[in-house]
């Protein structure tokens, strides 16, 4: 059986389903569900880096009015933030205090203005020790990491021999690329409500990872993860921070308990610097070699990066240099320093998005140096297979990508020479880079429901992190499902549902949209089962490779009369529905592909010579990403993608005072991300490209590969507008000038 061309709904720009409920307030995060007789709490942060709490006085605290509980390390419950998946917590059990921003207690109150309040009259002496602040100071304290790099790749790798390779070669670049500590600045901050029911928890949470929530609460609580709930229907904005769970989740569990009501805690934008991760400060040096004719014969890249004392965390800079070019020489290794701030965490595209602007400046460095365009010094060290896996790629367009990017951008028209392209007195600069990143895919669950009335529910426990999750998965279910999109309804966001991976990495589309294919097929298939066998149906005894389904009818492909609706066959059989749970997992194939989505950026500068500012007028993105599962949210995704990483290059810097340890720019007051105003027209392109290998549906991620590569493409926009050569970002008009 298949479903009709006519019913194919998967691609196309249907608008978010989802978008009623968000225009109108209908769409409920974390922090809006009504609960009854809520109580609020608020966590007390540490105001040093690194010391003891020698004394803590929560007595003015304690008068006022509506105060429920003041929980410190003095009265906290026994629990281990030691113990669940990733990282480590600090859940009030000792007094050490390990970094800036620490929560060192919570205060709650039977209103948020009140808890807050009394927060405010909590006094806290330490016994300050001198804590370590500034990565670059402490680069000699390098060390090899423990762990892997995503992908569970060794943190060093090596293909031939790099030093003889930079030894031989014609033209060598080296330099060191520098990107500080960025914040994620979502616009819901980090909340929870946690309700107890007895024994059993119900968490409404602000996560990208509903089942990872689950399992680290229940484990560091010392609970069944069968007694714990986790629900979050919509999160407003994830990009990594949400990825995880962090101190305040469990903090707010146990409040709850301790007052025997519900608990909210939502985080103050200032609270989010420092206890919920970060982008790590990296410290990169690329070596290039290559022969005259542009052929690379080494390729060195080196990564350091900061982590916390008590957790490790590895920026994996340099994974997309292993695959990215073919080259005989390859280097990579990854260090960590240790530092008393937080623990850093994933932030759009780790590694990838600060890894390719070093890389993709490097690359245009070498390009000057042999006066080759950027993007033939690319194609002739094109790679036809991963240089690292010796595997062949399950597709790659990246080749297309440039010819499409160069064409919609006019990159013929470009003057290779810097300062050469002016508008007036303004300088214009041109720059490309390569993005590129892996498409994971973990294990995925889902049930699909043909109801009695002709409608169906599709449930799988995902999230939406804004991205268009219900739009999608409601159009690979409609489709699987040979049904109107009108007719379906998604639902996720519940530990209640089928179980689902983490919404990072960019895997969602490609985990969750196998599962939800695979459910919605066998649902239709169990409904036409039911038809062929029933000597009561005009389908009685058909081959099911002869049945069309389409607008939740079953019919013959060459006789139209011969056809029921599936309200008919459930009616027949006295049944409510018909329904099918499916787990999808990833193959073999993952042995014998290397999986990775590609793109090229194009970008357009304008530089004021007198005052160094520099502003971004012109975009164009290109990218080879399997299919395309709605043309609207995938524009969308790139776009902000885009966007996100002109913050990286031109604004976004996360400064730490290096005596205390406290970031100074807190707030979005001063902490600047892109307004409207430094945005420009962005184009996005794909190229049509069919994946047979990388699972069920051809689906490749693309929330991450859209901020790959603009920093490097900005800053080579820069140097050829001014002959300027920024390495350090953000590129400030101060380095410009």
């Amino acid at each position: 059986m298949n479903t009709k061309d006519t019913n194919a709904v998967v691609g196309k720009p249907l608008n978010r389903v989802d978008g009623h409920l968000k225009v109108t307030g209908g769409a409920r995060y974390s922090a809006e569900f009504p609960v009854a007789k809520m109580a609020y709490g608020v966590t007390i942060q540490s105001t040093i880096a690194k010391g003891k709490i020698a004394q803590i006085d929560t007595k003015a605290a304690e008068q006022v009015p509506g105060v429920l509980a003041i929980i410190t390390h003095l009265n906290a419950p026994k629990a281990s933030g030691d113990k669940g998946d990733g990282n480590k917590l600090q859940l009030l059990q000792d007094n050490v205090v390990l970094y800036s921003h620490q929560h060192i207690g919570v205060v709650v109150a039977d209103t948020l203005e009140r808890a807050m309040h009394a927060a405010s009259l909590v006094q806290v002496r330490y016994d300050e020790e001198k804590p370590t602040i500034n990565m670059r100071d402490n680069l000699n304290k390098a060390y090899f990491p423990k762990g892997k790099i995503p992908g569970e790749e060794p943190p060093d790798q090596s293909e031939g021999d790099v030093t003889q390779g930079l030894a031989t070669a014609a033209v060598r670049v080296e330099q060191t690329y520098t990107t500080p500590v960025e914040n994620h600045n979502p616009m819901e901050p980090h909340a929870t409500i946690a309700t107890w029911q007895g024994d059993e928890l119900l968490l409404y949470d602000a996560t990208q990872g509903i089942f990872g929530d689950k399992r680290k609460v229940a484990a560091v609580l010392g609970i069944d993860p069968k007694k714990v709930r986790v629900m979050s229907y919509f999160v407003g904005g994830g990009f990594g921070c949400k990825g995880s769970t962090w101190s305040h989740v469990p903090l707010a569990a146990i409040a709850a308990k301790q007052v025997k009501r519900p608990v909210k805690l939502v985080l103050g934008r200032i609270q989010m610097y420092g206890p919920v991760g970060f982008r790590p400060e990296t410290v990169q040096k690329v070596s290039l070699g290559a022969t005259r004719e542009g052929k690379l014969t080494a390729l060195r890249h080196s990564g350091t990066s900061q982590t916390s004392t008590f957790d490790e965390f590895i920026e994996p800079v340099g994974k997309s240099a292993r695959m990215i070019y073919a080259c005989p020489n390859i280097e990579t290794t990854h260090r960590l320093v240790k530092l008393d701030q937080g623990t850093p965490t994933f932030m759009r595209a780790p590694g990838e998005a600060s890894g390719s602007f070093a890389l993709e400046s490097a690359m245009d460095e070498l390009a000057y140096a042999l006066n080759i365009d950027p993007i033939e010094l690319r194609l002739r060290n094109y790679a036809e297979v991963d240089p690292s896996k010796k595997l062949p790629w399950s597709s790659k367009s990246l080749r297309e990508c440039y010819k499409l990017g160069a064409e919609k951008f006019g990159w013929q028209k470009r003057n290779p020479q810097p300062r050469s392209m002016r508008d007036g007195n303004y300088l214009i600069g041109w720059g490309m880079a390569t993005a590129t990143y892996p498409t994971y895919r973990s294990p995925a669950s889902a049930r699909a429901q043909i109801m009695a009335d002709g409608t169906a529910v599709v449930r799988s426990g995902s999230q939406d992190i804004g991205t268009g999750t219900y739009t999608v998965m409601t159009q690979v279910a409609a489709q699987a499902l040979g049904l109107p999109v009108d007719k379906v309804r998604f639902e996720l966001g519940d530990t209640e549902m089928p179980q689902t991976p983490v919404s990072g990495g960019s895997m969602t589309a490609a985990s969750v949209s196998s599962a939800v294919h695979l459910a919605g097929n066998q649902a239709r298939s169990k409904l036409l089962q039911l038809a062929i066998a029933d000597r009561a149906s005009p389908l009685y005894s058909a081959k099911a490779e002869d049945v069309i389904a389409q607008d939740g009818n079953l019919s013959l492909k060459n006789k139209a009369s011969a056809r029921e609706t599936y309200q008919a066959i459930l009616a027949r059989h006295n049944m409510k529905m018909v329904e099918a749970l499916v787990e999808a997992k990833p193959g073999e194939e993952q042995e014998k592909y290397s999986m990775h989505a590609f793109g090229s950026q194009f970008a357009e500068v304008r530089v004021n010579p007198d005052s160094g500012e520099v502003r971004v007028t012109r975009w164009v993105g290109t990218f080879g990403a399997g299919r395309i599962l709605n043309a609207k949210t995938a524009n969308s995704q790139l776009i902000g993608g885009i966007v996100y990483g002109i913050g990286m290059a031109l604004m976004e810097h996360t400064v730490t005072d290096p005596n205390f340890g406290r970031v100074v720019n807190h707030d979005l007051a001063e902490y600047h991300v892109p307004v409207n105003a430094d945005v420009p027209d962005i184009q996005v392109f794909f190229v049509d490209e069919n994946d047979p290998h990388i699972n069920p549906l051809g689906v490749k991620g693309i929330g991450e590969i859209g901020i790959t590569g603009v920093a490097g493409a900005i800053a080579n926009a820069v140097y050829h507008a001014t002959g300027k050569r920024v390495r350090d970002l953000p590129i400030t008009l101060d380095k410009v000038l």
